[in-house]
């Protein structure tokens, strides 16, 4: 089980529908019905909002959908000798499939760019997942490198935040 939600109905949705859009479509729901729950300015602040919080220390990276914490993922960000960018980042550019062009044409499926050439990307190197390993970028399970890529396309680069801390 790669993909982690925190919330049972999501698990029930999962059995009936495709992998490829199950995460998607419960996170749409469930910003649906939390936005329409929204009574505080608070709320209403974080709504239409997707925040990808990444933690260096923890190696993990948690998805907020409109103040919900949604998803909680493992990654690998800078191994040794190299660093992963610490801050506040806007995708900057998205690509389906890119190709590195500074590690030997590396493939980087999914590749959500945020900072200069660094971006959140799928890796075939899933065993490395929940610890340092990158070359600074942040490496994901390919299907959840798929879920992120279209969750910021139905959000949109400007409602979207990476933030990355120690």
């Amino acid at each position: 089980a790669s993909n982690k939600t925190r919330h049972p109905e999501a698990k029930t949705m999962r059995a009936a529908l495709s992998h490829k859009f199950i995460n998607i479509l419960a996170v749409i729901f469930m910003g649906a019905a939390f936005m329409q729950g929204a009574a505080t300015t608070t709320a209403e602040a974080s709504a239409n909002q997707l925040v990808a919080r990444i933690s260096i220390s923890r190696q993990n990276m948690e998805v907020v959908v409109d103040g919900r914490l949604v998803f909680d993922w493992k990654v690998s960000t800078a191994g040794k000798g190299h660093v992963t960018p610490t801050g506040r980042f806007k995708p900057t550019r998205m690509h389906e499939m890119w190709y590195s062009r500074k590690y030997d044409n590396a493939p980087m499926p999914h590749s959500v760019f945020f900072h200069e050439g660094y971006a959140v990307h799928a890796t075939p190197h899933v065993k490395n997942l929940g610890r340092p390993a990158s070359h600074g970028c942040i490496r994901l399970h390919p299907d959840n490198a798929n879920d992120f890529f279209h969750l910021v396309q139905a959000y949109g680069p400007k409602n979207t935040s990476i933030v990355i801390v120690e």
